[in-house]
């Protein structure tokens, strides 16, 4: 069940499941995982032999900047369904 504009509540029996601002906490979590992508890469780049893992590392980082715009769209537009 949906109540509220801002928040999800989800019925399970006598319990409920409440998100609220979801898109900020997926942009939060996806932050703190851009970081830890981008710091671990930097370490591994210190070490000759680590520096392929590393470079992976930065590709993963970079793939994670491009989900930040995409949260910011879908925050901003909803597709709704409009009952006749």
């Amino acid at each position: 069940m949906l109540k509220g504009s801002r928040k999800k509540i989800f019925d399970f029996g006598s319990d409920e499941v409440v998100i609220q601002r979801k898109f900020k906490a997926l942009g939060a979590l996806n932050d703190l995982f851009i970081a830890i992508w981008f710091l671990g890469g930097s370490i591994l780049f210190f070490f000759d032999s680590l520096m392929t893992a590393g470079t992976w590392l930065f590709v993963a980082g970079s793939l994670q900047l491009l989900l930040r715009p995409a949260l910011t769209l879908a925050e901003l537009i909803h597709i709704k369904n409009i009952d006749p």
